[in-house]
């Protein structure tokens, strides 16, 4: 169960870095898309729109890989898996 912990841990480290640059993308071209906050000067709608579209992949997987791990340890952690005791059997 430890080796599976470090692998999980090391995993919801590992897919952070990555999922922090493509969620800042995704809004970004979001507001490209909308023209919110003069960001419509960097990125044309349609430009915006294309690139939104094709995060939408990488955000979910990512987001998936992420998190998934990251909640199953603090469950884990809370407690709510705990090993229960296997009943004496009387003869």
């Amino acid at each position: 169960m430890i080796r599976i912990n470090s692998v999980l841990i090391r995993l919801v480290r590992w897919s952070g870095w990555p999922l922090l640059p493509v969620v800042a993308a995704f809004l970004l071209t979001g507001y490209a898309t909308s023209g919110r906050y003069g960001l419509g000067a960097w990125l044309d709608a349609r430009t915006a729109m294309t690139w939104h579209k094709l995060l939408h992949a990488p955000l979910l997987v990512l987001f998936l890989v992420h998190s998934l791990p990251a909640m199953y340890l603090e469950i884990q952690r809370g407690g709510w898996f705990r090993k229960t005791k296997t009943p004496v059997q009387k003869s």
